[in-house]
């Protein structure tokens, strides 16, 4: 494996990090390599790849730490997190800039508590699947590069399963609980050192905290935004979960939504309901004031900065509805105004009526077939003809409305088949899933589950 390594994070404070190297596994063996991805992260790899995105080697160059963090999980602060079972391997420069690359599911660290450290096929492949979904769909998200066969039995819930380790990639991992974590310490030099790290990763043109601030809030509203767009649910938005450059992380009890309810929840921990899809905005907003909180130790003025980080915070609001806006607004091809806006919610509306498929009813529109999924509903036919006068760019609403996306059933099939070891239905929906704005040739892959087949609860898998 051959890189340009240039390991940032690693040269910051010790506090910071434990150095840990990967705990090697008994017979590494790969499941898939990500060679485009590795091409744009300016990587080269010989036949033996898997030894080293497994754990048993070391790159050349790379400098493997476990980083820590905080966290508040389910509204409940925890003070010390940190990576129980990754291993930052490093970054690496290339034609795309600085990435880092890391593995899950290799082995115990400071951070471990009572687990294990390692992963199962199931997280793996979930969490290779969805993340490289989402980039198809244009989300920002962590990236998979690989994933490798450990050659070991876990020992989980639903008994022994073979062991598995992801290895990802991401613009940084820190979190919103990253910054809890130093300000929890009243450690400044490692705060300040941290916001430094985090305005290079991310956002450059950011001086002060408030700039930073202001940039996170409107990065995730964004982001929450496009997560609405598509049907996603992340299931266990925790402030460890949540990345300060706006993009998606931590693919635990994920998932997407068959027929549309506004308060959709699939995460088996999420008994409240607290990440349900219509609070995800709530939660994100949430989780923005907890990094104010946590960045208040970089002003000069507390008093002056608890009042504008709060103004900030609360805007989180108004971006987000913007950018919903624009989303939906593309999703039903016309310009976002308040005609657009009341023509969603009636759209949606009658989705949520009748349980109609959410994916499927904003393909109907782009394929001219809205009628054969909502057509029974008493509004339809008005909501259709105050659509139609509106003269809608019909053309470019397949390039928004995904024809597939990673649905519940499919992922939970293509667990079960893995574990047995048949990997033909990863590879088959990997590969529709790079195109998700295509027509798809496998009508099982764009079809709504039966009722048989529909999955009602998902689970983190570690």
């Amino acid at each position: 494996m051959q890189a340009t390594w240039d390991n940032s994070y690693a040269a910051l404070p010790s506090q910071m990090f434990t150095r840990q190297a990967p705990v090697p596994v008994a017979a590494p063996e790969g499941l898939i390599l990500n060679t485009n991805h590795a091409e744009e992260l300016g990587i080269t790899f010989d036949g033996d790849w898997p030894v080293f995105l497994a754990g048993n080697q070391i790159p050349p160059g790379a400098d493997p730490i476990a980083q820590a963090y905080a966290g508040h999980q389910f509204g409940h602060w925890n003070p010390q997190l940190g990576d129980g079972r990754a291993v930052l391997l490093g970054e690496v420069l290339g034609p795309q800039g600085r990435f880092d690359v890391q593995l899950k599911g290799a082995g115990r660290t400071t951070w471990s508590r009572n687990g294990d450290g390692r992963a199962w096929y199931g997280p793996v492949l979930r969490e290779y699947l969805i993340s490289e979904a989402m980039h198809a769909l244009g989300i920002p998200t962590t990236r998979a590069l690989a994933a490798v066969s450990t050659g070991e039995t876990i020992l989980r819930e639903q008994g022994p399963l073979p062991g598995a380790v992801i290895c990802r990639t991401a613009s940084s991992h820190i979190r919103v609980g990253t910054f809890q974590y130093f300000t929890a310490r009243d450690d400044k030099q490692a705060l300040e050192v941290l916001f430094q790290q985090a305005i290079k990763r991310h956002y450059s043109e950011a001086q002060t905290a408030e700039h930073f601030l202001s940039a996170a809030v409107a990065a995730q509203a964004r982001l929450i935004a496009q997560w609405m767009g598509v049907g996603f649910i992340h299931g266990v938005m925790n402030t460890d979960n949540s990345h300060v450059g706006g993009i998606t992380i931590d693919y635990g009890p994920c998932a997407f939504m068959d027929d549309f309810v506004p308060m959709k929840t699939f995460s088996s921990i999420d008994r409240q309901g607290r990440y349900a899809y219509g609070n995800q905005p709530n939660l994100a907003a949430w989780n923005m004031a907890q990094l104010a909180t946590a960045l208040l130790p970089l002003t000069k003025d507390r008093d002056a900065s608890i009042i504008r980080f709060t103004e900030i915070v609360q805007g989180f609001g108004d971006i987000f509805e913007r950018e919903y806006s624009k989303v939906f607004s593309r999703k039903i091809g016309l310009p976002a105004d308040q005609e657009t806006d009341a023509l969603i919610d009636g759209f949606l509306k009658m989705m949520a009526d009748i349980g109609a498929d959410f994916t499927l009813c904003f393909r109907a529109l782009a394929i001219g077939d809205a009628h054969a999924h909502l057509g029974a509903h008493p509004d339809f036919a008005d909501w259709h003809a105050r659509w139609q006068a509106a003269r809608p760019a019909r053309g470019k609403l397949a390039q928004v409305n995904p024809a597939i996306i990673p649905r519940n059933h499919l992922i939970e099939a293509m667990i079960a088949d893995a574990v047995a070891g048949d990997m033909r239905l990863f590879h088959a929906l990997h590969g529709a899933l790079k195109t998700p704005f295509s027509h798809c040739e496998t009508p099982r892959f764009i079809a709504a589950p039966s009722p048989q087949e529909v999955v009602t609860k998902t689970f983190c898998g570690t």
